[in-house]
């Protein structure tokens, strides 16, 4: 069977050959599907071995004293035979796996062959193909619980041994310093103990990952942010708790942990960091320093690990074996989510290459796991690119008189919801209409008051004096068109959809790469209805995850209308989804990361799930199947013990502390379409910015198409943004 090993005196790594390991009595032997690199103590051991002689004796200054002790003992000679010996010798790297048991050894009666189990210690869960592990150093898999997912059952004892020994109670609040493998388990632990948790980090991907799974704040430790972050959770008076689970040579944990705790707060140390106390700080705040011992009681004992004795459960509640059970139980039951700390799956002939990645950087990652030989490939995530435009905007010169504007289109919308507001207002000059049909762009100069019609776009894109392109056109020219106007320097206007495909988009943004200009709005218009924006005032600000639940009653189309031409102008929901994403992304103040879409066989009725940083998420009901009487649009969001709801722009309601109900609107509904002409036409006129940020147009609409994307997979879809 193959087997990770290292010499620690050169520093080479290899997957070596080696014979299979017997089943012994009092344990069985398991076949690995998945181990868990450590990538913290692997790799510091990795690094250590690629270090000169001296570098070595100074990591490990334990192994100094036992080398000095074995002079005075045996004499120098033998002891550097002895020293070198060992050095040049491989050893074994790996602690935490999951796999499935292939020979039981006598006297075990808890597990069968082809059980899953999880598998700890540095001697029995090898990265190896094949490991006997003793009867206390394994626990079965719960069902339910991916084989991926238990092989994290060791070092996630380790986070819930250190947990353990911080004691922490109800509506406390921690400090986790160090938001690698083990932070970021730890403060997932503490978060389902109903404890507040403030993570600490340089590194801000692992900071906005805690705070996703749970993290109440992050920062980098010499942030003023985390100490404003401490104050408020604990009204001046410090943490509870703090958990070192930070590596290297700096002093800084210790000292941080100090100032940010209370008087008699305790702190855990469950990394390998510099414990140089500071006497003054610890000594003034009696700060209570307590030790984690790796997994829990029994590691390093034996009779325990190896004989299988057990320490009595009315005597030590929480043994090596009790902890891997029951880090595994809160997996299975979603209590703690590994699977956004897994950030590479490799498989286990790769292993050499993986390591040295690691080691060099090339390979970034909070949690690697090894995949064996017959495990199957997890399915990729299928993906949605968001790009980025990479441009540096030219300035935006302020109009000194009416700002002119250009009209691609004069259809229905344009006409009915959009022209109204604009003619006769002041300091606006309807200068041009394109249309394809001459009749009908004569129609909208009689009706409206432009100065010109015309069927010559070209001539409109060069006219220096137009300030601003509405291209309000069918779905499939959208993207083409304000391509061309972005190229010609113009603010542009374009009716939702942005674009059809992936390619549309990228090419828009291609336009403002090539011409410095970014002056771009989206006819995403609710987000300035007066109603809502008045409700998203008086919900105020959130500190937790939100749920916000949309219906749109779309209601039949009328046979023939050129929406249901899919081919040629996209689904409906491309056409006219991006609404509803933007709105939910204005009420939760982000942009969506994932996108799952289920719709019933021959049906048109949509169900859309959109995941959001922080654990909030929409859920987007959009049917074609509703009765007409029945409200079209109808909006709830609840976050923090409070509610919002919009009854179809007519009337809406929060509900918290105090209850706030608006009046019924006396006319017609007011969807925001004057609100935003205003927005688009203030930032045309002084050169400010647009009023929605073109990252946040991009991430909408790449939410729309990926509803194409997971209807087609059957699965979620990610949002991934540039690399």
């Amino acid at each position: 069977m193959k087997q990770v090993v290292q010499n620690y005196k050169s520093g080479e790594l290899a997957l070596l050959d080696v014979p299979v390991p017997g089943c012994k009595p009092g344990g069985v032997l398991v076949r690995s599907a998945y181990s868990l690199i450590s990538t913290g103590t692997e790799l510091m051991k990795v690094s250590e071995a690629g270090m000169s002689m001296l570098g070595k004796a100074r990591s490990r200054p334990d192994q100094v004293a036992k080398v000095l002790q074995s002079v005075a003992t045996n004499g120098v000679p033998a002891t550097y035979r002895k020293v070198m010996g060992k050095l040049d010798s491989y050893t074994p790297l790996g602690y935490s796996l999951c796999g499935v048991v292939e020979q039981v050894g006598a006297g075990i009666d808890d597990v069968a062959v082809g059980d899953l189990v999880a598998c700890a210690g540095n001697e029995h869960a090898l990265h190896a193909e094949l490991n006997w592990v003793p009867r206390n150093l394994y626990a079965p898999v719960p069902d339910g619980l991916a084989p991926p997912h238990a092989a994290f059952g060791t070092v996630g004892s380790i986070a819930l041994q250190g947990v353990r020994q911080g004691e922490p109670q109800l509506g406390e609040v921690a400090l986790v310093i160090g938001l690698g493998l083990i932070g970021q388990l730890v403060a997932q632990l503490l978060t389902a103990s109903g404890v507040r948790v403030v993570g600490v980090d340089p590194d801000p991907v692992r900071c906005e990952l805690a705070e996703r799974l749970g993290a109440a704040a992050t920062g980098d430790p010499g942030s003023s942010a985390v100490a404003g972050a401490v104050a408020d959770l604990t009204g001046g008076h410090g943490v509870d708790q703090v958990y070192l689970a930070a590596g290297g040579g700096s002093n800084q944990p210790v000292e941080l942990a100090a100032r940010l705790s209370r008087d008699r707060g305790r702190v855990v140390d469950i990394g390998k960091c510099r414990l140089d106390l500071p006497w003054n700080a610890y000594y003034e705040k009696e700060l209570d320093v307590r030790f984690s011992r790796s997994y829990g009681p029994g590691r390093y004992d034996p009779e325990y690990e190896l004989q299988g004795r057990d320490y009595p459960i009315g005597y030590v509640r929480w043994t090596e074996r009790r902890n891997l059970a029951c880090f595994l139980d809160l997996v299975a039951r979603g209590r703690v989510d590994v699977d956004p700390l897994v950030s590479h799956i490799a498989d286990f002939d790769d292993a050499v290459e993986t390591y040295q990645s690691l080691k060099d950087g090339g390979l970034k990652a909070v949690a690697v796991l090894f995949r064996y030989p017959g495990q199957q490939r997890e399915p990729e995530t299928p993906s949605v690119a968001v790009p980025a435009a990479k441009v540096t905007p030219r300035p935006a010169r302020a109009v000194a008189g009416p700002v002119r504007l250009a009209f691609v289109g004069a259809g229905n919308y344009a006409t009915s919801m959009l022209l109204p507001h604009l003619t006769g207002r002041d300091g606006v000059e309807l200068s041009t209409v394109v249309t394809t049909t001459a009749l009908s762009g004569a129609n909208a100069q009689r009706k409206f008051g432009f100065r010109d019609a015309t069927t010559d776009l070209d001539a409109v894109l060069g006219d220096d004096s137009v300030d601003a392109v509405f291209v309000v056109t069918r779905h499939s020219s959208h993207a083409e068109l304000t391509r061309r106007a972005l190229l010609a320097g113009k603010a542009v206007f374009v009716e939702k959809p942005l674009a059809l495909t992936g390619d549309e988009l990228a090419g828009v943004l291609e336009a403002v790469e090539e011409s410095g200009n970014d002056r771009l709005q989206v006819g995403f218009n609710r987000r300035f209805a007066p109603l809502l924006t008045e409700a998203r005032a008086r919900f105020g600000a959130r500190s937790g995850p939100a749920n916000l639940r949309y219906l749109v009653n779309a209601g039949r189309l009328d046979h023939g209308s050129w929406y249901l031409q899919q081919g040629t102008e996209g689904s409906r929901f491309e056409g006219e989804g991006g609404h509803f994403v933007d709105t939910a992304s204005w009420l939760l103040g982000a942009d969506p990361e994932s996108v799952y879409a289920v719709t019933a066989p021959g049906g048109e009725d949509l169900q859309v799930v959109l995941r959001y940083p922080g654990g909030s998420t929409a859920t987007l009901s959009y049917v074609t199947s509703g009765p007409s009487a029945f409200p079209k649009e109808t909006l709830d969001l609840v976050a923090d013990g409070r509610a919002l709801r919009l009854d179809d722009f007519v009337r809406a309601s929060v509900y918290g502390r105090k209850r706030w109900v608006s009046s019924r609107l006396p006319k017609a509904r007011d969807k925001g379409q004057r609100a935003e002409l205003d927005a688009f036409l203030t930032a045309v006129r002084t050169g400010g910015p647009m009023p929605v940020p073109l990252a946040s147009l991009v991430a909408t609409t790449a939410a729309t198409l990926a509803v194409r994307a997971s209807l087609a997979s059957g699965a979620p879809v990610t949002l991934a943004g540039p690399r």
